[in-house]
């Protein structure tokens, strides 16, 4: 992994919650010479532009989903994100294009069969940690809020939310070490993952507050009546019902951090891109002057140090 300054964080961007934002929120006349959509692509690259240019970072990856069904999260619970319609054809082109957009602009890109964005997200903070260096996530997802450490940010671009540490806490009620244990318990329905019934995010908080992790939470199941919680007489009956469930949980809502390829140090460090292969991908799209201008200028200023 390159050096990088110490006064900037790296950028870890979860290119699929953008790409997402942009087709639901763009017009749907953004078209390409054959009438195929490009609606997702423009608004995820004006997002990028403004990343860019808001952070004039040298050291950024973009990571991407490759599939809803192949990580290896559905081989443990095969109705992991079952909840969610197939991407349609006219997305999944478009997810292409952006990884090739990204590449030519010289961003790293990063996609795996078996394991998601934010598993490579995590694989690559810490690569990051490693080094001494702090990251910035870039994400609406609060999944990835458990990798925040001492120095590092969550930032839910879109809304201009910056979260440090602290943040973290007062915005989910839990450290970022505990995310995947709350999420364990309250359940995430956005991936289709059941929680322990009866435990909302206010208990799960109070929990946890207490216990610290799950397992020190089943450890201590006879402690929970006389902690003042509304209904604690009974949560202990409903935490041991569900224990297994709860357990199969974490698992799910744990990032992996060791992605295979991204064992040796990953390149994160933007370079000049291909002017040629972009302008063939821009003409291709049908994407004007502006927008152009905005991404080749940022592709020619990507190798001027940070100040």
């Amino acid at each position: 992994m390159n050096p990088v300054p110490e006064s900037r964080p790296v950028y870890l961007v979860d290119a699929s919650v953008y790409i997402f934002r942009a087709w639901f929120s763009m017009p749907d006349q953004f078209a390409d010479s054959a009438g195929r959509p490009t609606n997702a692509v423009y608004g995820f690259a004006r997002f990028l532009c403004e990343l860019l240019e808001q952070t004039r970072g040298t050291h950024i990856a973009v990571a991407f989903d490759e599939s809803l069904t192949s990580s290896f999260r559905n081989e443990i619970y095969p109705a992991y994100k079952a909840n969610r319609e197939p991407a349609p054809e006219a997305l999944r082109q478009q997810f292409a294009w952006c990884k090739d957009l990204a590449r030519h602009a010289g961003l790293p890109v990063y996609a795996d069969d078996r394991f998601e964005a934010d598993d490579l997200i995590a694989c690559l903070a810490g690569h990051c940690r490693t080094q001494q260096r702090t990251f910035c996530v870039v994400s609406g997802d609060k999944d990835l809020a458990q990798l925040i450490g001492e120095r590092d940010s969550w930032w839910d671009f879109a809304r201009r939310r910056r979260l440090d540490q602290a943040g973290v806490l007062a915005h989910f009620g839990v450290r970022p070490d505990q995310i995947a244990d709350f999420l364990a318990l309250t359940g995430d329905p956005v991936d289709n993952i059941p929680g322990v019934p009866g435990i909302g995010p206010k208990t799960a908080g109070a929990l946890l507050a207490h216990f610290g992790t799950l397992d020190q939470l089943f450890e201590r199941l006879d402690e929970i009546p006389f902690l003042k919680l509304r209904g604690a007489r009974t949560l202990p009956a409903k935490l041991k019902a569900h224990e297994a469930e709860a357990r199969l949980a974490l698992r799910l809502t744990r990032l992996a951090d060791d992605v295979e390829q991204l064992r040796d140090a990953p390149r994160i460090q933007r370079d000049g891109g291909n002017e040629d292969a972009l302008d063939a991908l821009l003409d291709g799209l049908g994407f004007g002057r502006p927008l152009r201008e905005r991404l080749h200028r940022q592709r020619a200023t990507a190798s001027i140090p940070e100040a």
